[in-house]
């Protein structure tokens, strides 16, 4: 029997996954942020194999640019095994053989939609199977309600035999409660040399991988199992009733994992968090929020209530309420929301704020300045200091091309005032109340809107007859 010096890890991507009625390859399909794909590939290298292989096969198209994607994000080399035509797991791990024609040692086999599984847990099948010197170790799994998974059958003495797929089994052996998960620790040798031996002698008319193990009990070799500590971890997704309760689990675990890390959150049932999101201690988590991506939350801050912040940087202590927001940072003791929409390229500085229906997009917000009420800031560039005036806009786009506003430090702006950019605003200056600024304004200026206030008696009356409004006006100049 070989030392088992070197491991590689088989991902079998290549099924049709028709039950999920989907133009999208089933193992495509995300929860917590990640492809199932990309779950199992993770978990896969986290066992740090020598190779690591997927089976790509139907709608390839999409599988093996996105295995090349996962790649470049995991920073390990995947290869890739064709399978043109499904004829079953045996045959779908003959291909991925291919790819690693001389590879000798522990071979693992596992599955793309089985997005839950841990590196831990594939770690302890290899231990397993390498401490028993065994030529094939399967992860099982106790189920008290078995139907659809293959059996394992055991002898009087608790050895391995052989797997039975559901449709070959017999009444008793559908009465067994052990089952296989389709996760195999193999010896390199016995598996190339069984693949060769298996037939499609079975009631599906495919090659089964599970046969391997009643030939290497044949040929008097050791078949071993191991027994998965958490059977949830095995649960594969078929359609898109799994795939919601895959991500429950998932988003369960990831929970958890942020409140055991020192944040609350107040009720687990509505929050989501991606599996890259980072949460720091004593951050606290309202009812209804989605964290994604890679967003980072610092110590203290406060999240939500019905806040989406996707790869978003939030800074200690900060307040982030009823906010939607993406691809931007929020400083230290900075206030957003409510209602805010953060679009991509938005730094907002330390202290700073992003009030109630206020749009940002390209903008840096020096620390301390505040953007307060009914305000969309595209593409521009505000100091520290400066208060930005109740329903102002930064006029960014003269229907060609973008432009950028420069508003400095310490500047108090009117409400309703009107930026067209391009256009500079110096340190210190001031804005009156409707002002449409179309000019650069010097430092410490006030720029007010051209013409004085206009009133023209008795314009309702004379144009507005028998209205309310008249009839009112007149009682008031009357009395």
């Amino acid at each position: 029997m070989p030392t088992h010096a070197e491991r590689a890890v088989v991902v079998l991507a290549a099924g049709a996954g028709t039950r999920m009625k989907s133009d999208r390859q089933k193992t495509l399909h995300e929860i917590g942020g990640r492809s199932l794909l990309s779950h199992s590939l993770h978990a896969a290298a986290g066992v740090h194999p020598n190779y690591l292989v997927a089976v790509v096969g139907h709608q390839r198209d999409q599988v093996s640019p996105a295995v090349d994607t996962i790649a470049e994000e995991m920073q390990v080399t995947i290869l890739q095994a064709v399978q043109e035509e499904q004829n079953g797991t045996g045959h779908a791990v003959q291909i991925g053989l291919t790819a690693i024609p001389e590879f000798q040692g522990t071979v693992v086999v596992t599955n793309a939609d089985v997005p839950l599984l841990q590196p831990e847990t594939i770690q302890a099948l290899v231990d397993t199977h390498e401490r028993e010197d065994a030529a094939v170790t399967v992860l099982s799994l106790e189920f008290s309600n078995p139907t659809g998974y293959g059996r394992i059958i055991r002898d009087a003495d608790g050895n391995v035999l052989e797997i039975v797929e559901e449709k070959d089994a017999s009444e008793e052996q559908r009465r067994v409660r052990e089952v296989n998960s389709g996760v195999f620790a193999f010896d390199g040798a016995v598996l190339r040399d069984a693949l060769t031996r298996i037939t499609t002698d079975n009631a599906q008319g495919e090659l089964y991988i599970t046969d391997v193990l009643g030939i290497a009990r044949a040929d008097g070799k050791k078949v071993a199992a191991f027994t998965a500590p958490d059977a949830r971890e095995l649960a594969g997704v078929n359609d898109r009733v799994q795939l919601a309760a895959a991500g429950k689990e998932l988003n369960r675990r990831l929970v958890e994992r942020a409140m055991r890390a020192g944040a609350t959150v107040i009720d687990p049932d509505t929050t989501w968090i991606g599996v890259e999101v980072e949460i720091g201690r004593d951050v606290v988590i309202h009812p209804n929020t989605q964290l994604w991506g890679s967003t980072v939350i610092g110590d203290g801050a406060v999240i939500g209530p019905d806040t989406t912040l996707t790869d978003m940087e939030v800074g200690p202590r900060a307040s982030v309420v009823r906010t939607q927001g993406e691809l931007g940072v929020i400083g230290e003791d900075a206030t957003v929301g409510p209602f805010t929409y953060i679009r991509p390229g938005t730094e907002l500085g330390a202290r700073g704020k992003l009030g109630g229906f206020v749009e940002s997009k390209n903008a840096k917000i020096g620390a301390d300045s505040k953007v307060p009420h009914l305000t969309y800031v595209g593409d521009a560039t505000i100091g520290v200091g400066t208060n930005i005036g109740a329903s102002s806009v930064f006029a960014n786009y003269d229907g060609v091309k973008k432009h950028h506003t420069v508003i400095g430090d310490h500047c108090r702006t009117g409400s309703d005032t009107m930026f067209v950019a391009p256009v500079t605003v110096g340190d210190g200056a001031y804005t009156g109340a409707g002002t449409v600024v179309v000019n650069d304004v010097p430092p410490g200026a006030l720029a007010i809107k051209e013409g004085r206030q206009r009133n023209i008696e008795g314009w309702v009356e004379a144009n507005r007859p028998g209205t309310d409004a008249a009839e009112a006006a007149k009682h008031a100049r009357e009395s």
